[in-house]
């Protein structure tokens, strides 16, 4: 197959010719503007490529319940002019009886990890990105997760250690996970960027406990076979081994399975095995899906 990619993120869109075992061919990105600009963009890119379908893991929130009225549309996002905004239905348009799988692109990402990556061929999978937000995408039985809406992991409520005294940077929920644990909530908690940071600077203890609860609740609510942490903040290498112990500690012995309580949980909590191509690749298995449906 001959598939069309396109990771959709509020800064920048990759847009990417692959194929159906997610071998990438050609890619190409540009920064997320207007939607009209951003739409011309992914036309000029994708005309005359002669793909079977197309992929979209999209920001959001969006709508992707096929029955809904508003389906294919982002929905309440704050980034100034897309909410609302018929992305799918905009591409339809310009590209007529082209089938496009659509979701959010942690989702996307979770889909690509198993395909093709960490999860391959596990029915179950839990993807996280940690970066200027927090998302998560799950696979559970096969299928992505989806429900009223789509998951929002990001924004569960925490617990505050007691040690940290910063009040959480959602504009929501403050101290959610996104509020405590997310990029700019590092810059905002220490007074620079987390890459500016130490490996040893005190903030990744922090971090990596924060992880690890959320972590915790995760596995005991979807039970996922696999837990992939990807984004910019997992670019810290150093904390993995902190959200294993953590995560240990938190669960207590409660979940008896190897991949908890023994060394194994290194080969559990893992970082993407396709990098920073996850979301390209889930596109492409979301353009799988299109075209089989």
């Amino acid at each position: 197959m001959r598939l069309g990619a396109i990771e959709a993120g509020g800064t920048k869109f990759v847009v990417a010719i692959g194929d159906e075992n997610g071998n990438v061919l050609e890619r190409d990105a540009f920064p997320t503007t207007s939607p009209e600009e951003t739409v011309q963009n992914i036309f000029k890119f994708f005309d005359g490529k002669d793909i079977e379908a197309l992929g979209l893991g999209c920001f959001g929130p969006i709508d992707p319940d096929l029955k809904s009225p508003t389906y294919g549309y982002i929905t309440t996002t704050p980034k100034p002019g897309w909410t609302n905004y018929n992305i799918v239905g905009a591409i339809q348009e310009h590209y007529p009886g082209l089938p496009i799988g659509f979701d959010t692109d942690v989702n996307g990402a979770a889909l690509g990890e198993a395909y093709f990556g960490a999860a391959k061929g596990l029915d179950s999978a839990l993807y996280l990105t940690i970066g200027t937000g927090i998302g998560g995408g799950a696979i559970v039985e096969g299928n992505l997760v989806h429900g009223l809406l789509h998951p929002e992991m990001g924004h569960m409520m925490l617990t505050v250690r007691e040690d940290d005294q910063y009040a959480g940077k959602c504009p929501y929920h403050g101290t959610c996970f996104e509020g405590l644990a997310a990029g700019p909530a590092i810059e905002a908690r220490w007074g620079v960027k987390g890459n500016e940071l130490d490996e040893n600077h005190p903030a990744w203890d922090l971090e990596a406990w924060y992880i690890a609860q959320a972590l915790a609740i995760y596995v005991l609510t979807i039970s996922p076979k696999k837990i992939i942490l990807g984004g910019g903040v997992m670019h810290q290498k150093q904390l993995f081994p902190m959200v294993h112990k953590y995560l240990q500690e938190r669960l207590h012995g409660y979940i008896q399975k190897d991949e908890i309580t023994t060394d194994k949980i290194k080969e559990y909590v893992v970082y993407p095995g396709l990098g920073d191509n996850a979301g390209v690749c889930g596109a492409l298995a979301l353009a799988k899906m299109a075209k089989e449906r």
